[in-house]
């Protein structure tokens, strides 16, 4: 690259006067769109009903003040006012737990738990303490509430208002072992002294008497060191479960310093360790209280259990050992009698999903569904980290819950007797966030049916069947349906139209298309002066064949300039060639901006991406960096081939996993890759952490293939043009430590065409305005330079 920043070892770069004077043809400035909401305007977020349904509550920031606070929109004035903080105190959760009939609910709030009475609105407080309980349930048929405090399970009585300890978990007492010296002389103390004898009597017959007062005290469980979490009492009161899980080793955990401190000392963060711990170890018991016993839920009969990857074959020599492979045990969800309760249970290499019936009164399961993978278990309602989407139907015996089975994740319902499986949906699209309405006789779920990159709220029968579509806005449309469902509260947003709140009749209820009435207007007035494009979404072929999904801007003629930047977007697993507002806006912005000065950017919803099914999703197991990779580089051809491109003047840059494929496109496809900007990168996915990385390439121990041949720090040395890294000092996710190493290889390399820029105060996620200016002001620079050479 010419003239580029010197660096002697890493310094941050600040912005020059020099920046002032890059080229600029649009009317926006890097500075004024790196500001964030307060350059577009704070959007609604969070929408919550009233009781009554009469009164639709959400949170705002239509002032420009430091922080949202509660607004709320009266259906009877159509006016939005501010609530007062007592109005915002009193207000229920969103969220809690149901009786069978749904006259009451239970919720916690601010560590505290409540109970809603449904048919007069009144809420009864039943804790205000210092400590914190949660996890409110109803149990004794209804009669009480159960809740955790102290990692102890209570009941409340809602008729006595009588509060009792349910649970007694004590730490494992270590008695000393008497010596046979001791053992002598203690024996030999009591056959001398009458008075010994007397009083050891006294205390034992103290003791007898103490242990029937224990009887009808909660039984004392010693969980022997194990952490204790996930406690639940059965809706009879008979029962109670929980789980225990203990990590083999806590690990050496990264020290992440900060140098700028208010102390104006170095101070350290601990932070995670890095992938390949050994796995934790899950149990699940039952505490039978009326005969006061504790035994495990035994899982030796679920289906696959002793599965051995396929993966492992490419390592013919190396011995493969997982002793217990159960993870995470969720649940029990049990059904409204209280006869029947399923457990939802993953492993701990991510390869299986079990859904079980438990037998609580001896601990064993009963297989209903099993759902394998030989990547890794995930998608919409799946879970993958914990539990997916689990519930029970009105029936009383049959479950739904979500499966990949047909490649994509859809709505399934089994009976627990007959063990036979029905789709309620299916297709080659995705269902998000099922729910049964109130009145039983039907689903509402969000779904991506008429296009990937659109998402619309719908409902459906019960049994399965036509789906009806609710809203008729393209885009994004999150859904949010009033106490009675006759109403919705949509947060609705478009490609180039941020998020705004919208409310609707329920199409269910009346006619089969509604309007929408827009209740929020958040944009500021320098947004709304600027002609925001609404990129085309189009789909070109990769080299294997398959269509890629992407965002297209193409400048006017006037100002195209041959060159194209390709955007990558981070997580992996996430959607941005979508027709909502992004969640990467500030990029959204800049790209606007680039187009101005006459670049093509192209923004792909590469392999791995969310929103496609289970294929695309799974594409890049023991392969980072290759389709995915792959996806860019044919998206670069595309831009050559059908649009003009010159070959020679195509950047790519992103952001985290975006700033991965970056590093790997600079160093694997340098002849396609001219300049790239890597930000908040990963260099080495065994720096990274467990959870994420293991599901997708095993771990660097049992598949040390896929590490080498996914980690651009082994390719470095393929290098050939100008390479910015941009990183937060204080990265606490993607640690600086890992671009430090890179920078090392780089040098060691003796590469010379790669600087990088540090920012001291930030994470993972930047924060500060000031720090995204500087930032994009240098990828700016960087594609002019190095593709315009200016």
């Amino acid at each position: 690259m010419k003239n580029l920043w010197l660096l002697s070892g890493i310094f941050l770069l600040s912005i020059s006067s020099t920046f002032a004077q890059i080229e600029n043809l649009s009317p926006l400035s890097i500075k004024e769109i790196m500001q964030g909401d307060h350059f577009i305007g704070h959007l609604p977020s969070n929408p919550q009903w009233a009781i009554d349904g009469e009164t639709l509550y959400f949170k705002w920031n239509r002032e420009q003040a430091y922080s949202d606070s509660l607004y709320a929109y009266h259906l009877k004035s159509s006016k939005t006012i501010k609530t007062d903080f007592e109005t915002e105190y009193a207000l229920p959760s969103a969220y809690g737990t149901y009786n069978k009939d749904k006259s009451l609910k239970v919720y916690s709030k601010r560590g505290d738990v409540y109970l809603l009475n449904l048919k007069n609105q009144v809420i009864t407080q039943i804790t205000n303490t210092e400590e914190y309980e949660d996890s409110p349930h109803f149990t004794d048929h209804g009669t009480k509430v159960a809740y955790v405090k102290g990692n102890n399970l209570y009941s409340w009585d809602i008729g006595r208002g009588t509060t009792t300890q349910l649970t007694n978990f004590i730490p494992e007492k270590k008695e000393k072992n008497k010596s046979e010296k001791d053992e002598w002389l203690y024996n030999d103390q009591l056959a001398l002294f009458d008075v010994l004898r007397t009083r050891k009597d006294k205390n034992d017959r103290a003791e007898e008497l103490n242990k029937r007062f224990e009887a009808k005290a909660p039984l004392s469980i010693n969980p022997k060191g194990k952490t204790v979490s996930n406690i639940k009492i059965s809706p009879d009161g008979k029962f109670i479960t929980y789980l225990t899980s203990k990590s083999p080793s806590d690990g050496d955990g990264t020290i992440v310093p900060h140098f700028v401190t208010e102390s104006g000392y170095t101070e350290d963060q601990k932070t995670r360790t890095k992938v390949g711990d050994e796995p934790t170890e899950y149990e699940l018991f039952v505490y039978d209280i009326q005969n006061r016993k504790v035994y495990p839920v035994v899982l030796d009969n679920l289906e696959g259990l002793d599965y051995v990857p396929e993966y492992t074959n490419d390592y013919p020599d190396k011995p493969y050992e997982n002793k217990n492979r159960i993870g995470y045990i969720t649940g029990p969800i049990w059904n409204n009698s209280g006869k029947y309760a399923v457990l939802d249970i993953n492993t701990n290499d991510y390869k299986d999903r079990w859904i079980v019936l438990l037998n609580i009164e001896d601990g064993t399961v009963v297989n209903l569904d099993h759902q394998h993978d030989q990547a890794w278990i995930a998608g919409p309602g799946i879970g993958g980290y914990r539990g997916g989407a689990i519930g029970w139907m009105p029936d009383d015996k049959s479950i739904w819950f979500q499966s990949e089975k047909t490649g994509y994740s859809h709505l399934y319902v089994m009976d627990v007797n007959s063990k036979k499986a029905k789709a309620l949906t299916s297709g080659n699209f995705e269902i998000y966030d099922p729910k049964i309405s109130k009145d039983e006789k039907r689903w509402y779920f969000t779904a991506n049916k008429n296009h990937p990159g659109d998402r619309q709220f719908y409902s459906m029968p019960l049994s399965g069947g036509k789906l009806q579509q609710l809203t008729q806005m393209t885009g994004g449309n999150e859904v949010v349906l009033s106490p009675d469902e006759r109403k919705m509260a949509i947060l609705h947003s478009y490609t180039n139209k941020p998020t705004e709140l919208y409310l609707q009749d329920n199409p269910v209820w009346g006619k089969s298309k509604v309007e929408a009435k827009q209740i929020t207007f958040s944009t500021t007035q320098e947004f709304k002066e600027y002609p925001w494009r609404d990129p085309e979404v189009i789909t070109f072929n990769a080299k294997d064949g398959v269509a890629v999904h992407a965002r297209l801007y193409k400048p006017n003629a006037d100002v195209k300039n041959k060159a194209a930047v390709i955007f990558v977007h981070g997580a992996g697993y996430l959607q941005n060639a979508h027709k909502w507002w992004s969640s990467y806006y500030r990029e959204y912005m800049f790209h606007n901006l680039l187009v101005d000065n006459g670049y093509t950017v192209l923004d792909i919803d590469y392999r791995g991406s969310a929103g496609y099914g289970r294929d695309w999703r799974t594409g890049i197991y023991r392969h980072m960096g290759g389709k995915d990779l792959s996806d860019q580089v044919d998206g670069a051809q595309f831009l050559v081939d059908q649009l003009g491109v010159d070959k020679d003047k195509i950047g790519i840059y992103g952001g985290s996993y975006g700033g991965f494929i970056t590093l790997m496109g600079m160093f694997n496809a340098p002849e396609t890759f001219t300049a790239g900007a890597a930000i908040r990168s990963v260099g080495d996915w065994a720096a990274y952490n467990h959870g994420y990385t293991a599901r997708i390439l095993n771990t660097p121990v049992t598949d040390s293939l896929a590490y080498r041949r996914s980690s651009p720090i082994y390719f470095a040395e393929g290098l050939q043009g100008d390479l910015l890294i941009l990183h937060g000092m204080v990265d606490d996710n993607v640690h600086f430590q890992d671009m430090v190493r890179l920078s090392q290889r780089l040098i060691e390399l003796e590469k010379h065409n790669w600087e990088m820029a540090l920012y001291p105060v930030e994470r993972h996620g930047f924060v500060e305005p000031s720090s995204w200016t500087d930032e994009y002001t240098r990828i700016y620079k960087l594609f002019q330079k190095s593709l315009l050479n200016k």
